[in-house]
């Protein structure tokens, strides 16, 4: 397990702390920590030079939306030598305790990844309900769906979710990652 900070414990020590995000670009967009640095979990790897050498100056806080996707993150940097803590029930734990947010400016936020999976899974749902009348094999995909849902639920992993990522509008620019690994690295 890695070491976890409370929202209270990390809005105490954020002027203090290295933050890195790892949700999508557009999760983050929607809000994240003051100062946070957004590297998406599925380019976690890619910035191991750059986080390494950022813990040189200080501690290292990997949040998410809920806790889930940062405990990986730090089992992921742990397994390279890399410390870091996770931030107990993630930018939702966060924004509940009135601590403040930076949003992206500029741009329309993309959806909540959880929203996105959401609307994902009620559309597949729907369809294979709706083509079920008339094809009654269509019916099983409301029912992979449904699997699908019950299998995350229990794991606590995202399958959707994983592949929602990839969408182009989920995914870093290059330049803005370079410009984070950058930042990091200086």
């Amino acid at each position: 397990m890695p070491l976890t900070l409370t929202a209270d414990q990390a809005h105490a020590r954020l002027h203090e702390l290295t933050v890195v995000d790892v949700r999508t670009p557009g999760e983050y967009a929607s809000g994240h920590l003051p100062g946070a640095h957004n590297i998406p979990l599925d380019q976690l790897d890619r910035a191991l030079d750059a986080l390494r050498t950022a813990t040189g100056r200080g501690d290292l806080l990997v949040v998410c939306a809920s806790g889930t996707r940062s405990a990986t993150a730090c089992e992921r940097l742990a397994a390279h030598g890399i410390g870091a803590a996770t931030l107990s029930g993630g930018t939702g734990a966060w924004t509940r305790l009135g601590h403040a947010t930076d949003r992206s400016t500029g741009t329309r936020a993309p959806w909540a990844m959880e929203r996105q999976v959401r609307l994902a899974a009620g559309s597949l749902v729907l369809t294979g309900l709706l083509a079920g009348r008339r094809w009654s094999a269509a019916r099983w995909g409301s029912a992979g769906v449904a699997g699908g849902l019950v299998f995350s639920a229990l794991t606590d992993t995202c399958g959707m979710a994983r592949i929602l990522a990839k969408l182009p509008h989920n995914r870093p620019a290059t330049g803005d990652l370079d410009t984070t690994l950058a930042a990091l690295a200086g």
